[in-house]
This record gives C-alpha cells, sequence and structure tokens, in this order.
C-alpha cells in the first residue's frame, strides 16, 4: 500500500510559509504561534496553561457566529474571556473529531530509509515552501443533532499550540457525564485533556509533555473510570534508553522512545498524571513462531536486555470486575519506518494483557496470553492470524466476563470468557474473509493484513461491531483481489451467554471463508462496504451512548443508535485514507446504513470531507482526522 504523492497532496491545498524545522521519521514536534488568520466570521476564546517545563500551552477556539445556539446567546468580552456556562449546547449534541494538520512532512518511512543519504529525508529539496508550511492540530466540533439545520457542520474548530506535527491519535473511546475528554499526540508523546463543560467552547485543562511520563513514549489510546480519571497506553519504551524506574518502584529496562516495553499512565480527573506503571513481566516474554513452532523471544529493535512484546495499544476497563484489558500491538517506531518489510514479523505482537486494578493506582499485572495461530498458512508470516492486536474490547453486563480482541494484520477476532481468570482461554471465533467474502466474492487473501481496527460490544453484549481498512486491490500482488473496506455488525449474543462452556473455534480451512460451525459462533448480521479508493478506510468508530429526553435534555443509552466511523490511518506508514467521517445508522438485529443526511457542508455529498481548503480557523487546506467522539454539554446531560 502506498501514500498519495507529496505533489498530489500539495496541489489541493493552500499554505501559510513554514516556520519550524520540519520533522524526520517520527516527526519531532516543533513549535508554532498562532497567525491570526481566522475568518472574520468567527469568535476566538483562548484558554492557556503553564505545562511542567514552564511554558504557555493553549487551545484556540473559532466559534462559528453564525451558528445558531452559539449566536443566540450574547458574546461580551467576559463571555469570551471565560467562556462560562452560558454558551452551553442547548440541548445539542457533538461530534469531536481530533484531527492533524496534513502537510509535507506526512513521507511514508519506507520512502525515508529507502532515499540516498544526500537527500533530505523528508522529500523538501524540491518542494515549494509555501505550500509546505505546518498549521496547527486541532479538535473539530461538528453539530451532530440530526434535527438541526446544521447537522454535520464544522461549528467550531479549537487549534492547539505550540506543538505542532501532534500526528493526533486517539481519545477515549466513550464519554460520559463528568469525563474530561484525553486526546492523544502521536509523534509529539503529548497528551491533551480538554474540558467541555461548556460546548461549543472547549478549554485546555492539562498537557502532558514526555518529561511527565519518562517511562513511556506515543500515547495511544484512553479508558476512563468512574470516577473521571483515565488509564492510557503509551505503546513506546521509555523515552530514554536504559532502565527506568515505575511509579510502583519496579524498574524495566527498555531501548528507547518508540520501542519497547510501553507503559500504563493513570490521570486525575483533570488529566494531570497519578502514576506510571509496567507492562513488561519482570522476566522473559517468548512467542511461538506460526511457520516452524519454534519458541523464541520476542523481537525487539534493538534488543532489549529482557524481552518482551509489551507494547499496549487497546484498552477496556471493566470497574466491577477490578480488571483493566490491553492488547499489545508493535514497536512502534520500527513499524512507522516500513510496515510492509519489518525486519521480523514478531515486531506484529500477538499478546494480550490484563491487570488487577484494585487498586487503580497501583495496576498489576495478571496475565500475558499469546493469541493461537488459526488455520490459514499465509505466504507472508506478518500476515498469520495473531499478528499485530490492535483493539480489545470488554463486555459490560454484570453477569457476563467475557472479552473480544481483534488483530490488524492477522485479521480475526478473539474471544475469552473470563478476564479475571489468572490464565485466560482465548479461542478465534471470526475471520474477517466472512465478512469481505460478502463484498467481494472472489477475495484473495481476505483477512490477511486487511487492516482491521475499533472493535466494540454494545451495551447490551448483544452485537459487535468492527471496522476494516482493507486492502486495496494489488497490495499485495497482480492477484490480489484486494479486501472489503468495510464496518460489519456481528451478533455475538449465544457467544457470550455460553460463559466459560462456549464451544466455537475457528479451526479449519472452510471456516475461514464460511464462518463457524458451532451454534454459540458468531453470526455476521451486517456488512457496510465504505468506499475508499486511497491506500486506506475506515479504522476507527465510535458509538452515540446518548438519547434525547422529551425536555431536550439527553440521557445515555443503553443501545446505540449510530456509529461515526472515520477514514485515515497514520499517513506515514503509508496508510493514509480519504479523510471523510461519515455517521452510520444502526437498526434492528444490527442492520448497518450510511447516513447520507450527515453531509459535507461544502460539497453537499454524505459524509464530512476534512478534504477542505477553510476551516473556522484559517485557509490551512487539508485535515488528517484520526478519532472521533460523541459529547453533550454538561449542563444538557440528566
Amino acid at each position: 500500500m502506498s501514500a498519495p504523492s507529496v505533489s498530489a497532496r500539495l496541489s489541493r491545498r493552500r499554505r501559510l510559509a513554514p516556520t519550524v524545522a520540519l520533522v524526520g521519521a517520527l516527526g519531532s514536534a516543533a513549535y508554532l504561534i498562532p497567525a491570526g488568520h481566522a475568518a472574520a466570521s468567527v469568535d476566538v476564546i483562548t484558554s492557556t496553561i503553564h505545562g511542567s517545563d514552564g511554558k504557555t500551552y493553549w487551545a484556540t477556539n473559532h466559534l462559528v457566529k453564525a451558528y445558531e445556539p452559539y449566536a443566540r446567546v450574547s458574546r461580551t468580552a467576559a463571555d469570551k474571556a471565560t467562556a462560562n456556562a452560558a454558551t452551553a449546547g442547548h440541548g445539542h449534541e457533538y461530534l469531536l473529531v481530533w484531527a492533524g494538520d496534513e502537510n509535507v512532512a506526512d513521507t511514508k518511512g519506507s520512502d525515508v530509509t529507502s532515499l540516498p543519504l544526500a537527500v533530505n529525508p523528508v522529500k523538501l529539496l524540491n518542494v515549494d515552501a509555501a505550500k509546505a508550511g505546518i498549521a496547527p492540530d486541532f479538535l473539530a466540533v461538528i453539530d451532530a443533532d440530526k434535527t438541526s439545520p446544521t447537522y454535520g457542520k464544522v461549528v467550531n474548530t479549537v487549534t492547539v499550540g505550540p506543538l505542532v506535527e501532534n500526528e493526533p491519535h486517539h481519545m477515549q473511546y466513550v464519554w460520559h457525564k463528568g469525563d474530561k475528554v484525553y486526546a492523544g499526540g502521536l509523534f509529539a508523546s503529548t497528551s491533551y485533556t480538554f474540558d467541555v463543560t461548556d460546548l461549543p467552547v472547549v478549554k485546555l485543562a492539562n498537557e502532558t509533555l514526555p518529561t511527565d511520563t519518562a517511562c513511556g513514549s506515543i500515547p495511544d489510546a484512553f479508558a476512563t473510570l468512574p470516577d473521571h480519571t483515565a488509564y492510557a497506553t503509551y505503546m513506546g519504551g521509555p523515552v530514554a534508553p536504559g532502565p527506568c524506574t515505575y511509579s510502583d518502584g519496579t524498574t524495566r529496562v527498555g531501548n528507547g522512545y518508540g520501542g519497547t516495553p510501553g507503559a500504563l499512565v493513570h490521570f486525575d480527573a483533570n488529566g494531570k498524571v497519578l502514576g506510571i506503571f509496567p507492562t513488561a513481566s519482570t522476566t522473559s516474554e517468548s512467542y511461538t513462531v506460526p511457520a516452524t513452532g519454534a519458541t523464541q523471544p520476542c523481537f525487539d529493535l534493538p534488543i532489549v536486555v529482557t524481552s518482551s512484546c509489551a507494547n499496549p495499544h487497546g484498552i477496556q476497563v471493566r470497574p466491577d470486575l477490578h480488571t483493566l484489558i490491553a492488547s499489545d500491538y508493535a514497536e512502534p517506531r520500527d513499524i512507522i519506518l516500513d510496515p510492509v518489510k519489518p525486519p521480523d514479523a514478531g515486531i506484529f505482537r500477538d499478546t494480550v494483557r490484563t491487570f488487577d486494578i484494585s487498586n487503580e493506582n497501583h495496576p498489576v499485572l495478571r496475565s500475558v496470553s499469546h493469541m493461537p495461530d488459526g488455520p490459514r498458512k499465509e505466504q507472508n508470516p506478518g500476515h498469520e492470524e495473531p499478528r499485530g492486536i490492535m483493539e480489545v474490547s470488554v463486555t459490560n453486563q454484570h453477569k457476563h466476563k467475557g472479552a473480544f480482541a481483534e488483530s490488524m494484520c492477522g485479521g480475526v477476532i478473539y474471544y475469552t470468557p473470563d478476564i479475571t481468570a489468572k490464565h485466560p482461554v482465548w479461542r478465534e471465533v471470526f475471520d474477517d474473509t466472512t465478512a469481505s467474502a460478502k463484498v467481494i466474492p472472489q477475495v484473495t487473501e481476505g483477512g490477511g493484513c486487511d487492516g482491521g481496527g475499533w472493535v466494540a460490544v454494545d451495551p447490551t453484549d448483544h452485537y459487535l461491531y468492527h471496522t476494516v481498512i482493507g486492502r486495496s486491490a494489488g497490495a499485495l500482488g497482480p492477484d490480489d483481489t484486494g479486501s472489503a473496506k468495510m464496518i460489519y455488525a456481528l451478533d455475538v449474543s449465544k457467544l457470550v451467554a455460553a460463559g466459560t462452556g462456549f464451544h466455537c473455534d475457528i479451526s479449519t480451512i472452510s471456516q475461514v471463508y464460511d464462518g463457524g460451525t458451532a451454534a454459540d459462533c458468531p453470526k455476521l448480521v451486517s456488512v457496510l462496504p465504505i468506499t475508499d479508493g486511497t491506500s486506506g478506510g475506515p479504522h476507527w468508530g465510535a458509538p452515540d451512548n446518548f438519547t434525547r429526553n422529551a425536555d431536550g435534555s439527553f440521557s445515555e443509552s443503553k443501545t446505540w443508535s449510530r456509529i461515526a466511523i472515520s477514514d485515515y490511518f497514520v499517513a506515514r506508514t503509508g496508510v493514509d485514507g480519504n479523510h471523510k467521517v461519515c455517521m452510520v445508522d444502526v437498526g434492528k438485529k444490527g442492520k448497518l446504513t450510511l447516513d447520507t443526511t450527515f453531509r459535507d457542508e461544502d460539497e453537499g455529498t454524505p459524509c464530512v470531507d476534512f478534504n477542505r481548503t477553510s476551516w473556522p480557523h484559517g485557509k490551512d487546506g487539508d485535515a488528517k482526522p484520526h478519532s472521533e467522539l460523541f459529547v453533550v454539554a454538561g449542563a444538557d446531560v440528566r
């Protein structure tokens, strides 16, 4: 898979002159002072905090004046200064989208490593400097109220500074009343905490710098707790190579920034770091090589004294079970350098970890489980079923203790009925090939490295939803049909109800295409193809967990009526996307349909396109939307 050329990307956009030193393969953060180029039709409200380094950090709102819920309240100087509750959403629901600025630095790692040493590693020598400038990353606030005449309109963009090139990545999976919004910057190793009490106004509550999390780098995903604190997975190793001492007093030796082992970070309700904790075992970890059956140490580059597969990505919590679960994906810096030809397939991890969080600020590693290999015999060992366990999802009902895990490069879904067990039993219960075949009946190498991403079980534990980037045709060779770019739904009710006595096990090659034969295997109930002609496809999703009350307020719902999805991964891996955010309606029995009324305000076509010339904050061109979240102003939630 290949990213769009630099010239093609730049031809679509207008840019500010560059004011910063551009970045290398991992993108060290730089500084940018706001240029004051926002449109005259917006109100600008800025909040600031002082970081642990003593510098000032900010979030600047660019509120569209004509947006009715905002326009009908007075906008005095005092209102702007305090962004108080008078500017609340008045019964509105919003979709927050964490997006990065697209620019010339979005060069895939394999291009960097293949260039002659004399050539600038981000291809800047032959690029018009006026088109290459780096603009701020931002949080887009989109009207998500279906009854609103401005449904789908970007009503505010909240630019962050002075750091740029954060590569905005994930927020928490769902938002609950009283929560802050936690958002990670992948390349800058910076986590932002936003106060959304007064939507559509957003305030910066805190910013966590790499020096605040010295034992971990590359923040990935966040999960909130009932007390509004949050855990985060930091996928990469300690900021500096060598031994690092964690908050629990233990020490692990790592191979440095973006390497191994990753960590867990616990934030307080305002985004301050309460502690950072190890995810690696105290002894060397190893795995079984699918092709040979041999056991070898986890592959780390460079080698770690105590080998480890601990690169946590997905994270979920079951506070009632005092359990946290996290999935290990990959050693991040080496995937960015060349995801197609990594030095060893084992750099894509096959492990899932559980932690005892009886003491929330002292999580203790309980289990490390290697996902089993499946019936497919792939030519590329990196496409075997367990490779790259990206995301996990827990069940929700008190009577259930199970969880699911999915592999991004393996293209399958695993299940365990009890995450509290000392040694959880995991089995493969679904292969993405079964869903892809509904779109491409003659699919070849269906699930192999198909780019599975977000996975979630609904609050009733009846349905599971999964986004898949898909492979573009020809990605693996001239005979490769590609695989479906899609979101699909499974009925998992029988599997979850079976408890520890479940029978489903995808163990024969016929089940790869046809689905499992056991009565409790997940049943495919809906597949929604997503059109994306780029190297990417739907990677992330967010469920709408709210329902409107008769008085115009909102309450959390026990069912999901829709899911927002975004088509963007990480351009520097060579997997980009069309930069659209789409709305998917969830009907009876999990039926998925595209919401064609959620339209781009410029083009009038379904889905909100982040490839555009102008934003409320100025003419900064295309942006990369990675994650999204449904949020309601605090005063409007009952």
